[in-house]
């Protein structure tokens, strides 16, 4: 650990002596390393001082990280990936163990969403009507009594992070606060306010290079400097996400809204039974919109406990299928974003859109607070392939996780415009 010593202001002492103090503040440097259970670096893990996120880091790909604080050694500091269960330690802690060479080891998540979303069949004899809807309805009541129709705002750290060949590149970290309206959304739905407080993106260096590579690629060389340095701007404001993709990811999922919608209709319903007490619901449904261009299937889960019925958990999984019939010509920035490292500058500029087809799980935790449920996390794996002309194609792969660091549930007020639609500056931060 190393320290690092600040020095403040001077003042006067009886009239005429002046006094330097130093040492107001100690800034200490703390390092390690996460792996998980086999001893594997896991790679853009997140570390981050819970009262404190924006001060946190990303690991590199050997699972290492560093970064920077003036917290006691007493306070709290977080270690997450989505699909492992998130590690708390106190500084004092993570210190004695980079001091003994000990890595921090991430465990499976016990919740893990692929589990999940897959665990719901129907069952062997199939229930009545009857009794099905007797089911939901008893699930729905204990849904009313336990979600608060109080104003309810969370502060949150939320990752988004992009893969290409399984193999993750680059990684944006938002800090946030949501404010949840009950209700005030359209249709019944809860009105979300979302507003970006910090935003960092981590970047392999390599990686990065890359993608700056395919941006100032020779299709633009033979503009002038100018203009290609405008060019170059532009093509970066295309991939910035804005709060768009983190304030999304926190509005998937409206459970009991959802249920609600659904629950009138036993035919699409079926239910098993689960080890621990617990009851699996599952309702499915296919959509096709125009003229049978779109598709889509979607299963959502509600994990209840089979003695109060109180819904536990929730996962959803959606698979979509898109078809453009004569294609459609993406502009240069809308293949910038979807594309950075996949294609080459040639491939991009003659790349027209046929189809797109993938999938969406989405895995949802919730905590409870005097007698009521609130969020507590949320985790997303999706993965897309955009099809184009000449067996051209740009994979997608994204993994996501939201965090809750802090809850209020009092004296709540809607965020005004200014703080909704405010612009974040983003940090690039380069991990090697």
């Amino acid at each position: 650990m190393a320290y690092f010593l600040y020095f403040c202001t001077r003042f006067q002492f009886n009239g005429n002596m002046k006094i330097l103090f130093t040492i107001l503040a100690l800034v200490a440097t703390y390092t390690g390393r996460v792996v998980d259970e086999k001893g594997q670096p896991i790679s853009y893990a997140t570390v981050y001082p819970e009262t404190q996120p924006e001060q946190g880091t990303a690991t590199n790909s050997g699972g290492y990280f560093s970064f920077d604080t003036e917290l006691p050694g007493s306070s709290n500091v977080i270690i997450s990936f989505i699909g492992y269960e998130k590690l708390t330690l106190t500084l004092h802690e993570l210190s004695s163990m980079t001091i003994q060479r000990q890595a921090l080891v991430l465990k499976e998540q016990p919740i893990a969403l692929e589990e999940t979303v897959v665990t719901a069949k129907a069952s062997k004899q199939r229930n009545k009507r009857k009794a099905m809807a007797a089911l939901l309805h008893a699930v729905y009541v204990k849904l009313e009594e336990e979600f608060p129709d109080n104003n309810a705002q969370y502060q949150i750290v939320s990752d988004v992070r992009m893969l290409s060949e399984n193999e993750t590149w680059g990684m944006e970290q938002m800090i946030a606060n949501a404010v949840v309206l009950p209700e005030q959304g359209t249709e019944g739905r809860d009105s979300i306010q979302f507003q970006g407080k910090y935003c960092k993106r981590f970047f392999d260096a390599e990686k990065r290079a890359q993608a700056d590579s395919i941006l100032a690629s020779d299709m633009i060389e033979r503009i002038e400097k100018k203009q290609k340095d405008k060019f170059i701007r532009k093509a970066a404001n295309a991939v910035d996400s804005g709060v768009v993709v983190h304030q999304a990811l926190f509005a998937l999922g409206n459970m009991r809204y959802d249920f609600e919608q659904a629950m009138t209709d036993t035919r699409h319903w079926t239910v098993s039974n689960e080890s621990e007490g617990e009851t699996v619901l599952t309702h499915t449904q296919s959509v096709i919109r125009y003229l049978g261009l779109f598709k889509m299937t979607f299963q959502r889960h509600y994990i209840v406990d089979s003695r109060t019925y109180a819904v536990r958990r929730f996962s959803e999984h959606a698979e979509v299928k898109v078809t453009i019939p004569f294609g459609y010509k993406l502009n240069a920035d809308q293949l910038q974003m979807l594309n950075l490292v996949n294609m080459d500058d040639k491939s991009i500029e003659k790349f027209r859109l046929k189809k797109m087809r993938g999938t969406v799980d989405l895995n949802t935790i919730y905590q409870r607070r005097d007698g009521h449920v609130y969020l507590l996390e949320k985790n997303m794996l999706a993965d897309a392939l955009i099809l184009g002309s000449k067996k051209a194609e740009i994979p997608l792969h994204i993994k996501a996780t939201q965090r809750v660091t802090g809850l209020q549930t009092e004296d709540i007020k809607p965020l005004n415009k200014s703080q909704i639609t405010k612009r974040l500056k983003r940090e690039i931060v380069e991990i090697y």
